[in-house]
């Protein structure tokens, strides 16, 4: 048999080969030609700054009115401030990877320092895009101009330009946003410290005109300060006018009473909050007396203070103007106890069954004005056994119930006992 004509035997062999697809070679050919072409756009740009920095501004002028007033105001420092951003943007095409941090650290001092100023952040995140806008434009422009038929090379280039926009609209974002909550915090926290050194009295007379614009307050105003221990109200009345401290225990509230000005007679605090219709079981109030001026809270906040310690520990609203005698024993403890011992000692040293009983009868009969038959009433008791037991009392105290001198210490030493034996 011819050679040609043997039957052969059939080759087996693998799987057939795929072919390899050309496109990721043909894509980074591309890609690398599309880098050339942004490459070679980015450096005349670079030489061409200062007149893409005019451009730019030129546009804010006209679309962005809070950047039209930040030029008129300091157009040396936002054309500064302009030329950076770009430098930044467009040395970032050629390096990517090389001048990333410091492309971020200028967006996030724009973004600080434009929050600082009060800029919108709607205007600011504008004035990027619009930057952004303006460098693909101007690459456009220069490479149709240089390398017309290069123009389809430069497409595959522009998502990357545009997430570097998006990125750097993110990050001044979040630096405004970071900067805003700071600021609101420092001035919360001046607010706090006028508002500290008003109510201790520590203020200084240069701070009085700010500590009034931040509280919203007239510096010359007529106010009490109101002392609360176990909560505040959380709602003003319409028309009310007052600032609130909290504090650890105590939350002092200065409120406004009467203007100089208008000559408006003063206004019930209490009734002006609505403190005793509103708020917890339990909640002391103390009410000061009024002062004039912010510069007097000091003293008004120390009168707050001893009107709330008169309250009782059950709760309730004391008024200074109407606890005199009461506030009198309290600000002196001292004094206090010496009249206490002085007036009630012989009284208090009895057997406690006896000297409650007549101490108990005093009460009442101070209660009731003098009338021992309301007394006795008070007591479930005959106006006469009122009346002995007052008599015991004054024999064992050395006073009478009968002359006005005795009858104030009497009053006053009961008091001081109640108020100051804890």
């Amino acid at each position: 048999m011819h050679p040609a004509a043997r039957t052969r035997t059939p080759f087996r062999a693998g799987p057939a080969p795929v072919p390899q697809p050309r496109s990721r070679r043909i894509r980074s050919l591309i890609d690398a030609d599309a880098l050339r072409v942004l490459h070679r756009a980015a450096r005349v740009l670079l030489d061409d700054l200062p007149d893409l920095t005019d451009r730019l501004l030129a546009v804010l002028r006209e679309q962005e009115p809070a950047y039209r007033t930040t030029l008129e105001n300091d157009h040396a420092a936002t054309w500064q401030e302009v030329h950076r951003s770009l430098r930044h943007s467009v040395t970032s095409l050629l390096d990517p990877r090389g001048t990333r941090e410091a492309a971020h650290r200028c967006t996030w001092r724009i973004g600080v320092t434009r929050a600082e100023q009060g800029l919108p952040l709607d205007a600011l995140l504008h004035a990027f895009r619009l930057g952004g806008s303006l460098v693909w434009q101007r690459l456009v422009e220069e490479t149709t101009r240089s390398e017309p038929e290069d123009i389809r090379l430069l497409v595959h280039v522009a998502t990357d330009v545009w997430n570097f926009v998006d990125e750097h609209c993110t990050l001044v974002a979040d630096a405004y946003r970071q900067a805003e909550r700071q600021l609101a915090w420092r001035r919360e926290n001046r607010v706090r410290l006028l508002a500290a050194a008003l109510l201790d009295g520590t203020s200084r007379i240069a701070d009085l005109p700010e500590t009034a614009e931040r509280l919203c307050l007239p510096e010359h105003g007529r106010y009490v300060v109101v002392a609360v221990a176990g909560g505040r109200p959380q709602d003003l009345p319409a028309g009310g006018s007052a600032y609130w401290h909290t504090g650890a225990e105590v939350d002092h509230g200065i409120v406004l009473v009467g203007d100089e000005q208008d000559g408006e007679a003063d206004r019930d605090p209490v009734a002006a909050l609505a403190l005793l219709t509103d708020g917890p079981a339990g909640r002391r109030i103390g009410v000061g007396s009024a002062v004039t001026g912010l510069a007097a809270v000091g003293d008004a906040r120390r009168l707050a203070d001893l009107a709330l310690s008169i309250c009782p520990p059950d709760g309730g609203t004391v008024r200074l103007t109407e606890h005199l005698p009461e506030a009198l024993v309290v600000s002196c403890p001292e004094l206090g106890a010496t009249l206490t011992e002085r007036v009630l000692g012989p009284l208090l040293r009895l057997e406690p069954a006896d000297r409650d009983v007549l101490l108990e009868t005093l009460v009442a009969w101070f209660a009731c004005e003098g009338s021992a038959q309301r007394a006795g009433e008070r007591l479930y008791c005959h106006r006469n056994t009122v009346l002995n037991r007052l008599r015991r009392c004054e024999q064992l105290i050395g006073r009478s119930l009968a002359r006005p001198h005795d009858v104030v210490e009497v009053s006053l030493a009961l008091r001081a006992r109640r108020l100051l034996r804890g």
